[in-house]
């Protein structure tokens, strides 16, 4: 009877262990645009292959799906035998959760943090304020004009909280410079004739750096910016955001906020093996690298070496920027153009 006991022990054990020991060999990425636009969708498949490949793991990349109904792709990514399915867009986290729960392969999901679910949803809401923060301060220096502008694809939780920060370091530097902000529609993030239409109505108000969040509607706001002079004379400069547009630029980009999201997605993938997946949320930040700026021809050597500062003195402690993500919170620091 005591080895029985003990037998039956042990195998509970073991059984435990095997279940907080996930096998994870396969994961897919799935993104609404194709993951060549130097932006949110490049970073997303470079990010998951990258994680794939530190942790030994097989990525699938479903690639160009658009805005809409996911559902159908994301079944037969399930059905292919991928464990984990990272829906790379906010316009996913609805019909992400109800496939984890119809299918039981996990899923993260984006811009819905109070959506976790233990085992099976996570979500990635990833804020860059940081660093958007850092291209404000930037921006208040090198301004000729004594306006700059935010221009959104839109206003997810994501966009909000860079815009926030952007705002907040533009006016730490210099509260007399003014910001403009327009937003090209709900949900226009390929919309490139809408930003360069928007762009071009920021750039006639006055200002002479554009900060734009755009996905594939930031070519169009780019447009508008190697189009237009400012109302100085003076040429007009870009801040892109999250990923790296410099061997495409003319010499209108000042600089870009980047995301690496390597560390988030090799991140979730342990979480899965170690059963922990959906008990959390995910950050980057500049004191990893995960956020950082890059530095362009079109940079002041004395403005960059401030701001470089200036993040030093981020990562210290010495200087807090909180992330705000709701939109009226942003409109509360900004001039509205409509």
């Amino acid at each position: 009877m005591k080895n029985l006991l003990i037998s039956t022990a042990l195998s509970v054990a073991l059984g435990a262990t095997a279940a907080f020991a996930a096998e994870v060999d396969t994961i897919a990425v799935l993104t609404p645009e194709q993951g060549s636009d130097y932006g949110w969708n490049q970073q997303g498949v470079e990010a998951a292959k990258a994680a794939g490949e530190a942790t030994g793991v097989e990525v699938i990349v479903a690639e160009g799906l658009g805005y809409g109904d996911v559902r159908a792709p994301m079944r037969e990514l399930a059905a292919e035998g991928a464990d984990l399915l990272i829906a790379h867009a906010s316009g996913y986290n609805t019909a992400g959760p109800e496939i984890a729960a119809e299918t039981g392969v996990p899923v993260a999901i984006v811009d819905s943090p109070d959506a976790l679910q233990d085992g099976l949803v996570a979500d990635y809401t990833l804020s860059g304020h940081e660093g958007a923060y850092l291209a404000g301060r930037l921006a208040a220096k090198m301004t000729t004009t004594g306006t700059v502008g935010i221009v959104v694809s839109g206003e997810p939780p994501s966009w909000n909280s860079q815009s926030a920060g952007f705002a907040e370091g533009v006016h730490a530097e210099d509260p007399d410079v003014k910001i403009l902000y327009s937003v090209i529609g709900p949900a226009a993030y390929s919309d490139a004739a809408g930003g360069n239409r928007v762009t071009t109505s920021v750039i006639a108000a006055g200002a002479d750096i554009i900060f734009g969040q755009g996905n594939g509607s930031s070519f169009g706001m780019i447009q508008a910016v190697e189009s237009n002079k400012a109302t100085d004379g003076s040429d007009v400069l870009f801040i892109d955001v999250i990923g790296d547009k410099s061997e495409l630029d003319k010499g209108h980009l000042l600089t870009s906020v980047v995301w690496d999201m390597t560390p988030v997605y090799t991140a979730m993938i342990e979480d899965l093996k170690n059963d922990e997946f959906g008990t959390h949320g995910y950050e980057i930040s500049l004191k990893n690298d995960s956020v950082k700026l890059i530095k362009t021809p079109q940079v002041d050597e004395e403005a960059w070496a401030a701001v470089m500062d200036l993040r030093d003195q981020i990562i210290a402690g010495d200087i807090t920027v909180e992330p705000k993500f709701d939109a009226e919170a942003v409109r509360s620091l900004v001039t509205v153009s409509e």
